[in-house]
């Protein structure tokens, strides 16, 4: 059996000030002989409040991850850009998203809010090259949907990335106007179609679908997997095989060609919101005016990945982001045996490693971005940036969800979604392994490639 604790114990943390104006609107002697019925906890409790120590969370500092204040070193058009689009996310993004996250499908009712924004523009010109801040810009518009939402920045970077370089990179200039303003517009809603059922890092060894000519059209035959946007996206551009030469050739598939079928994939655990599909290409005729005139073998996909590569770094970083502000704000808020879980020395742990692989991985896409739109970003730089953030990625969200307890696996405190979601960034683009073999091969001198 405890004992009750000296009452008196209450005013041991106030100095002589707070005494006096604690004196003048309460009775202390009632206040001595209420406290004598209370336990410790109860008693720790009014203690804090006595002492200033109470749940005025205006008090506390806000949940920021850019603790150096990184972002503030940003010209004023990119951190307005940034500014509109965490307006964006929190406005129309967060308040469904769960839905969506558990209905399996993209909210296709975003489409006309994201044209208002205008986002394309901000990256790319009509002409189908790119702004000479466009890497940073795309970079932050990724860092800022992924705070909140991975999946609507995925089918941004695959509308605006992928789908986009591959017409602006491989299209004639007749492509170039028919596409890019629609697609500027999102009026019309690409997808990218690269990965095979049968493998994704040994695609551009092993591609397994082909294409063959066959007068004033082309037979596409075989399979993509994984490709976001296909369900409902006014193209695809598909990457096949020439049977006769093996060259590697892009084509602009039009949503209901005969021949092509999208079958949605169901029951994913990561990136729910994205719409992945299965498509199957059956002698599927396209005519020559829809293949990419411009692409140069599998030299332009690589150049389409090497663009968006830097992208996909930059998901790691939100997604971090935004787990790390969430773990924060809890922290301030939750209780357990009398005192908030941030008063706690493995929790502050927590968030200060958490903090630091956030930063780190901030400062280093920043400067992969500016090494981008410099002209001098190679592939072992995104490689090295892939691998880094995507790994501190995991780490991060990991972290935040222990510091949720139980609660870190509900939809409803948001970070079971990051936690969930980083599975992807971990395996696309690159697999953490293929990535350290970019990177170990520029550094060594050799590959280690099987």
């Amino acid at each position: 059996m405890t004992s009750t604790p000296d009452p008196s114990a209450l005013l041991a943390g106030l100095d002589l000030r707070a005494l006096a104006a604690l004196s003048e609107r309460v009775d202390l002697p009632a206040l001595l002989g209420a406290a004598s019925r209370l336990n410790d906890r109860q008693l720790g409790q009014l203690t804090r409040m006595l002492s200033g120590q109470h749940d005025d969370h205006s008090t506390l500092p806000a949940p920021d991850g850019d603790f150096l204040g990184q972002l503030g070193t940003l010209t004023p058009d990119e951190r307005q850009t940034a500014a509109d689009v965490r307006a964006f996310m929190k406005s129309h993004v967060a308040p469904i998203m769960n839905e969506y996250w558990n209905r399996d499908e993209f909210p296709r009712q975003l489409i006309p809010e994201l044209r208002r924004l205008d986002l394309l523009r901000r990256i790319w010109n009509e002409d189908g090259t790119r702004k000479p801040n466009a890497t940073v810009l795309e970079g932050l518009i990724t860092l800022e949907a992924c705070r909140v939402d991975v999946s609507t920045a995925v089918f941004f970077g695959v509308h605006a990335g992928l789908a986009f370089a591959s017409v602006a990179l491989g299209g004639s200039d007749e492509q170039k106007a028919e596409w890019l303003p629609k697609m500027l517009d999102l009026e019309a809603i690409g997808a990218f179609g690269l990965t095979e059922p049968e493998g994704g890092s040994q695609v551009s060894q092993g591609m397994r679908t082909t294409c063959r000519r066959d007068g004033d059209r082309w037979i596409l035959r075989g399979q993509k997997k994984w490709i976001g946007n296909s369900t409902f996206s006014d193209f695809t551009v598909i990457w096949a095989r020439d049977v006769d030469g093996g060259e590697v050739r892009g084509f602009i598939v039009r949503a209901g060609t005969p021949g092509y079928s999208v079958e949605k994939i169901q029951g994913k655990t990561a990136l729910r919101i994205v719409e992945n599909g299965l498509i199957t290409l059956d002698d599927c005729a396209v005519p020559d005016s829809d293949r990419l005139q411009n692409v140069q073998g599998w030299r332009t996909t690589a150049e389409v990945l090497k663009l968006t590569r830097a992208g996909v770094a930059w998901q790691g970083v939100g997604c971090a982001m935004g787990a790390y502000e969430l773990a924060l704000a809890y922290a301030q808020t939750r209780e357990q045996f009398g005192k908030r879980i941030g008063e706690f020395q493995l929790i502050q742990n927590h968030l200060v490693h958490m903090l630091g692989n956030v930063t780190s991985m901030l400062a280093l896409c920043l400067r992969l971005s500016h090494l981008a739109d410099a002209g001098d970003m190679r592939d072992e730089h995104a490689a090295l940036a892939k691998v880094v953030t995507a790994a501190r990625c995991r780490e991060t969200v990991a972290l935040a969800r222990e510091t949720f307890g139980g609660n870190g696996i509900l939809l409803e405190y948001g970070v079971a979604k990051h936690f969930a979601d980083t599975e992807a960034i971990y395996s696309y683009e690159g697999t953490n392994e293929i990535n350290t073999l970019v990177v170990g091969r520029a550094i060594t001198g050799l590959s280690a490639f099987v």
